[in-house]
């Protein structure tokens, strides 16, 4: 879906005057803080802090949704027909004229390289289903654009819609088998890249629920007491949003899964999120030491503010769109 852009940026401009007072703009100070704020102008995010020693650019891209494939994958079209036709064509995300996925891709590269990006955040969906072509395509444009990039899986990546088993197996099989060079040998559950003293986090939300281990790495992070930034492919819940924000939405489950038939893939979790998810949800929007949470996955952008911590959501790179993040010293 296409938002209608000059109302988003006129909501997020709102936003984020009224988030410019301090006491709005940040959590209440405690004895491990860092003080930050932010600003937000249409697709360029500014995360402002004295603890940011230089200041430099990432640019965040997702769901790009490429489905180039070819005669290697023809075993598995009857997992991948639906989303190899889901996006071939789109819409410009600033103009509206018509595009396709790999010219938003090529497109975000170009823009990552003249903001002089020292970074690229793939912030899943980067594929629509774990084509080798697909992949192949990206990181040969990766590689020529010769930025270093960081990656996290999201939902579409790593499944072939109907292929049975357990969503963390065949999560696990694919990243493996097809995803790896995004990985570039990186865990795929869960990763950190540290530029310039400030670390940024990456944790495979994809199934929408979150692992211990990946719960633990996260604490770690958060104990190191660097500035942090989280990037994650589904956004987590914040107050008013639908179960699209499903990672720690607390009417995630069984009874709300509209998709799942769709999909052709096991319902969410009767019950509801485990305890971890929920514990993860908490400690997020609680970390101290934390700038911003970056997403994707519901294909419109998005902010959220909560306990002081903003949460972008960054529209479809399938229509040419990513986020151009600046870090920027605070005297």
């Amino acid at each position: 879906m296409q938002p209608d852009r000059r109302d988003f940026i006129s909501r997020s401009l709102l936003a984020a005057t009224a988030l410019s007072a301090p006491a709005a703009a940040a959590p209440a100070a405690g004895p491990d803080k860092i003080p930050s704020s932010f600003a937000l102008d249409g697709n360029r995010v500014r995360l402002f802090s004295p603890r940011i020693a230089k200041g430099f650019t990432v640019t965040m891209i997702a769901d790009t949704h490429l489905f180039r494939d070819d005669e290697r994958d023809e075993a598995f079209r009857q997992f991948s027909g639906r989303m190899a036709g889901a996006y071939n064509s789109t819409r410009h995300f600033l103009t509206g004229q018509p595009t396709n996925p790999e010219q938003g891709f090529v497109e975000a590269l170009q823009a990552a390289k003249t903001s002089k990006s020292e970074l690229v955040a793939l912030v899943g969906d980067i594929v629509s289903f774990p084509s080798q072509a697909a992949v192949e395509w990206a990181v040969a444009r990766l590689r020529e654009a010769s930025i270093p990039w960081i990656y996290t899986a999201g939902n579409h990546d790593w499944h072939y819609e109907g292929m049975p088993g357990p969503l963390d197996s065949l999560r696990a099989t694919w990243s493996r088998q097809r995803l790896a060079p995004l990985y570039q040998q990186a865990p795929p559950l869960m990763s950190v890249r540290e530029l310039h003293g400030v670390r940024f986090v990456t944790i495979d939300d994809s199934t929408y629920e979150i692992l211990p281990e990946q719960l633990e790495f996260f604490r770690e992070q958060v104990a190191s007491g660097v500035p942090l930034v989280l990037f994650v492919h589904i956004p987590l819940f914040a107050p008013g949003r639908d179960t699209g924000y499903g990672c720690g939405h607390p009417r995630w489950g069984a009874a709300s899964d509209t998709g799942f038939e769709v999909e052709r893939r096991p319902k969410w979790r009767e019950g509801g999120h485990t305890r971890t998810t929920l514990d993860f949800h908490r400690e997020v929007f609680a970390a101290p030491n934390l700038l911003g949470v970056f997403a994707g996955h519901i294909h419109r952008a998005s902010l959220d503010v909560v306990n002081g911590i903003p949460q972008f959501v960054g529209n479809a790179n399938a229509t040419g769109a990513f986020v151009e993040i600046e870090l920027v010293p605070q005297a």
